[in-house]
């Protein structure tokens, strides 16, 4: 499979810009001071109609389907975000949509998912056990699967974020993005790059959940363990179209903790009054990690969701409340 190209990014802008308005992109001074970078600023994806970024690469995928794919319907596995952007897409132009889903799914994403107008089923421990009978269903009934990172159509939409940093601030020098499956980092990469081949383009992935940092690392697909509470962190393989724009485009890959994801979630949400979900406040876990690298440095985060419930919320403040 081909991957996309920076061109690709350009046209997917033009088709998903009658759909979404670009999302706003902030300066936080106090961000900026305790990174010790020279600027810090926010990408809120978290702004998005469904909550995190991924809406941008399900509605440029689903307006190209085919008639014939429309009529099939389309099929997906999702512990949440990407489920809710085919959703989305999908009501827009009318296609029948179903979303596989972990049994302990985020309650509030599958709220969302079924009052988008998808068909909402529960499997597996995991999403790559959701993401495994979603392929036994495909093979049976013919459904038009939505792959969460090997779709070339989706990850140039989800570049279109990155785009629009670079279009607003010309300035910015590093992006910091997290990775589960690695769309939203392989589009960025394939943005930053066609801008400028200096531009930085740092992943960031949680310790409990490695597989996409091992693959990016040993230059192959391999499987891990999947222990994270950042269910957009949460994937036990690495998926082999992103690998390899990530292969050739990344900078770095840093792993964070779970305590670091959790303090970076309490972090955003007093310095910048948003409330992201463990993805989300990746990044800014990173930076802190990183900070040394990074002064001098015009820094963007993706915060790419926010889709936080409101019982992980409470966890997590609770167990953070003496650290922060």
């Amino acid at each position: 499979m081909q991957y996309p190209t920076f061109h690709d990014v350009l046209k997917a802008q033009v088709r998903i810009r009658s759909y979404l308005r670009p999302t706003p992109l902030h300066r936080y001074a106090s961000l900026t001071a305790l990174v010790g970078a020279d600027e810090v600023w926010v990408k809120h994806e978290n702004h998005q109609p469904v909550g995190a970024f991924k809406v941008r690469g399900g509605i440029n995928l689903v307006s190209q389907l085919s008639g014939d794919e429309r009529s099939r319907g389309v099929i997906a596995a999702s512990t949440g975000n990407h489920g809710q952007s085919v959703a989305y897409a999908s009501r827009l132009f009318d296609v029948p949509a179903t979303v596989m889903v972990p049994e302990d799914a985020n309650p509030g994403k599958v709220a969302a998912m079924q009052g988008l107008g998808a068909e909402v089923r529960f499997h597996g421990r995991d999403f790559d056990e959701a993401r495994e009978e979603v392929e036994r269903l495909t093979e049976i009934h013919g459904y038009r699967y939505i792959h969460s990172g090997n779709e070339p159509l989706l990850v140039a939409g989800v570049g279109t974020e990155a785009l629009e940093i670079f279009q607003e601030n010309p300035a910015i020098d590093t992006i910091i993005v997290p990775i589960g499956g690695g769309s939203g980092a392989s589009g960025c990469c394939l943005a930053a790059k066609g801008v400028s081949p200096d531009i930085q383009v740092i992943g960031v992935q949680a310790e409990a959940a490695p597989a996409a940092y091992r693959s990016w690392r040993e230059g192959r697909p391999v499987e891990d363990r999947m222990e994270t509470f950042a269910e957009g962190l949460a994937t036990r393989f690495g998926f082999s179209m992103p690998q390899r724009i990530l292969h050739d485009m990344l900078d770095d890959f840093v792993l964070v903790s779970e305590d670091e994801l959790k303090k970076a979630v309490v972090l955003m949400l007093e310095h910048t009054h948003n409330l992201v979900e463990g993805a989300g406040a990746a990044p800014l876990a990173a930076a802190l990690k990183i900070k040394e690298r990074l002064k001098g440095r015009r820094v963007a985060l993706i915060a790419s969701g926010g889709n936080l419930s409101l019982e992980r919320l409470r966890v997590i403040l609770g167990e953070t409340n003496e650290e922060v």
